[in-house]
């Protein structure tokens, strides 16, 4: 008896207690929302929070409630964008996209206006007059937005960060690292970029960097297409017009396009 009151008090317990888990799971359980559970087994799963949501999550949900669009998965890309088109039963449009680092800058192009020795962070940098190139507007190249890419797609070429195209999904992320605003998300098939984002003109961007737009407009100028155009003192590039013909290139006496 000893034995046997104790397990049949936890008998008791335990069938109390599973009575009360089978009456919460079926008048208190949450309503799973089946569109919702589709779209998130679609979506990639990086959670990187370029598509302007908390993650997956976020975005499965808004998705489900009509409240996003369907192709703001940079890193699903073309693939997730139809797959949420098939669930949605809409059609989607996606125009797979790519970071670019908007600077020639390099060890030999640019100078030092003081030596930084502080924590070697483009953010922390940049907070000290600028960062401590000549140049304001460029890459530090203390290489923030690689240490922040998720899938490792940026590298560091001659002291700049470069973007490796074949495993760059257009999250977005370094974009929003980046403290001067050098990375921009163009469309991953372009055919010409300019590398430059200092927005000066005249004598202090030249003697800022070596090869920096100085808005001559000789591109602009040249191109048939009217693919190109100056904007804030800088050459920017209509990559729906431009068919990649290179003669802006060619023109390009600063050698700022590629």
């Amino acid at each position: 008896m000893e034995i046997l009151i104790p397990v049949i008090i936890i008998a008791v317990i335990g069938l109390i207690a599973g009575l009360g888990l089978s009456f919460a799971s079926k008048y208190m359980a949450v309503p799973v929302d089946e569109t919702e559970a589709q779209i998130r087994e679609a979506l990639p799963g990086a959670n990187c929070g370029a598509c302007g949501f908390s993650g997956c999550d976020g975005y499965a949900a808004a998705l489900a409630k009509g409240e996003a669009a369907p192709n703001l998965c940079s890193a699903g890309g073309e693939a997730t964008a139809k797959a949420i088109g098939e669930i949605l039963k809409v059609e989607v449009v996606a125009e797979p996209k790519i970071a670019l680092v908007a600077c020639n800058n390099s060890c030999d192009k640019t100078s030092r206006a003081f030596a930084y020795e502080g924590l070697q962070s483009c953010t922390a940098a940049a907070l000290l007059q600028g960062g401590p190139l000549d140049c304001k507007y460029g890459c530090i190249g203390l290489l923030d937005c690689a240490n922040a890419c998720p899938f490792g797609a940026i590298v560091v070429n001659n002291g700049h960060p470069t973007v490796c195209k074949d495993l760059c999904v257009g999250c977005g992320v370094c974009v929003n690292t980046c403290p001067k605003g050098v990375i921009k998300l163009v469309p991953k098939n372009y055919k010409t970029a300019v590398l430059c984002n200092n927005k000066e003109k005249g004598a202090p961007v030249v003697k800022a960097c070596k090869s920096s737009c100085i808005a001559c407009t000789m591109c602009e100028r040249t191109c048939e297409k009217g693919a190109i155009k100056i904007v804030d003192n800088i050459a920017q590039v209509n990559y729906e017009l431009c068919d990649g013909c290179g003669k802006c290139k060619e023109v390009c006496k600063r050698k700022v396009i590629i």
